[in-house]
């Protein structure tokens, strides 16, 4: 295995990886040519707006970081009270395809990026950047990740503001690395050898790596990432379905490789992550979004070490994507649409970003929170992310209103077959782009 090098600190780091810039300037205009977000909706009076996530109200860090954060948002803006709503995270789409029919959707939602097409296409949302003035969104998006923004925004607007983004990383169990007298100091770096470090690792009687591609929350990030890393891409730049072309085949079969040698256990994400926090896996490649979590169950159990997405090969740089959620507003009226935009302000700025980093685990997509939290021992793991940030693929989507009925599609008859119980890459891509193709058009 060879060690990364030339990545720098993390103090180096961030200024060119979260880049400030004041972009993506265009502005709403109501029919008049004034701004959407009139004066009235600037009064202090007192206002009442619903917030649907998938976070509020879950155990664990992610329902308590939200509650922090709506806690701190009530404190600085008492005209302003938000009722929040919890939703599975796999029923979000139906949920506000329901509310909106009925005409009551709620007015901000917390929408996963592998839904946020179909949303776009399917619900009445209302573009972020758009609520605001110029000048203002000009000010609140200055300091955040241009990268991001720049791959969230749809023909250079902004539909749904960078909330809890992540990036694939690799967590790593120290003290099983040790055993199987490998170096923690040098983690691997391409799947060949991620393959042989996880069987040393599976000779000690431990479980080896998890690349989990088989998302219990029906996401295709993680299939992204190892597809973009090959090279391939699920859909092209025109938006045809490329996911039965020969770099994504290969892609899933590398990964099957490791299922069918031992390498990697024939589980789903579920089973992997109880046996990574219960020290008995070595690897575990999946979203950021678990860091806080992984830190609580390693403490007093292992050394919980990071590094960053494997490469398919030494020739080719790893090529994550994102995963996580934006927030979409769905208000109907100028007032709760300015309330909604002081609610996603105050969630994307510097506190909040520093309540989703330290609490939940989430990118600070904020030079100054990243540069601050540098030494906290939350950053200090999230560092092989923020390495992989100039490499980082925009999430690509299916198109059509059933373009997340295509990503379940891809993970529960391709992905998951292919990777967990031996189905031949070739003919099952190839099936599923079909069925792809029939939905989307």
């Amino acid at each position: 295995m060879t060690r990364r090098t030339g990545t720098g600190r993390l103090r180096r780091l961030v200024p060119a990886l979260l880049a400030t810039a004041g972009l993506l300037t265009a502005a709403a205009c109501g029919d008049d040519g004034e701004p959407a977000a009139t004066a009235a909706a600037d009064s202090n009076e007192p206002v009442t707006i619903t917030f649907l996530s998938y976070n509020y109200g879950t155990p664990g860090l992610g329902g308590q970081g939200t509650q922090a954060l709506l806690d701190a948002f009530e404190e600085t803006h008492p005209n302003i009270t938000v009722k929040p709503q919890g939703v599975a995270v796999a029923d979000v789409l139906t949920r506000l395809r329901t509310e909106t029919a009925a005409g009551s959707p709620p007015d901000v939602a917390q929408i996963g990026w592998s839904k946020m097409a179909e949303a776009a296409e399917a619900l009445p949302l209302v573009p972020i950047q758009q609520i605001p003035s110029e000048e203002e969104w000009n000010e609140h998006v200055s300091g955040m990740s241009q990268t991001i923004l720049k791959a969230v925004s749809r023909d250079g607007v902004v539909t749904a503001m960078p909330y809890t983004m992540s990036i694939p990383v690799m967590y790593i169990n120290a003290d099983l690395f040790r055993a199987a007298g490998l170096d923690p100091e040098n983690p691997p770096e391409t799947l060949p050898e991620v393959r042989e470090a996880a069987l040393a690792i599976k000779e000690t009687g431990r479980q080896g790596v998890y690349i989990s591609v088989v998302d219990s929350g029906k996401s295709d990030y993680l299939t992204q990432s190892v597809v973009n890393s090959n090279g391939g891409s699920l859909v092209n730049d025109q938006g045809e379905v490329t996911l039965d072309q020969q770099p994504a085949v290969e892609a899933l079969a590398a990964i099957a490789d490791l299922t069918s040698s031992g390498a990697m256990p024939a589980v789903k994400a579920d089973a992997a992550l109880a046996a990574f926090t219960n020290g008995e896996l070595g690897m575990f490649v999946t979203s950021t979004a678990l860091l806080a979590s992984a830190r609580e169950a390693a403490e007093g159990k292992f050394e919980l070490r990071t590094a960053g997405f494997p490469a398919i090969d030494a020739d080719r740089p790893a090529r994550p994507t994102y995963s996580g959620a934006g927030l979409a507003v769905l208000a109907k009226d100028e007032r709760h649409q300015r309330a909604a935009w002081e609610f996603i302000k105050f969630l994307t700025s510097e506190e909040g970003f520093e309540i989703i980093t330290s609490q939940i685990g989430y990118l600070p997509l904020r030079e100054t929170v990243a540069t601050r939290l540098a030494d906290t021992p939350i950053v200090t793991l999230l560092k092989p992310a923020l390495e992989q940030l100039d490499t980082v693929t925009p999430y690509t989507s299916f198109s059509g209103e059933r373009a997340n009925q295509a990503v379940v599609v891809l993970q529960d008859e391709a992905v998951e077959p292919i990777v967990l119980r031996g189905a031949d890459p070739e003919s099952t891509l190839a099936s599923a782009a079909d069925k792809i193709r029939g939905l989307t058009g």
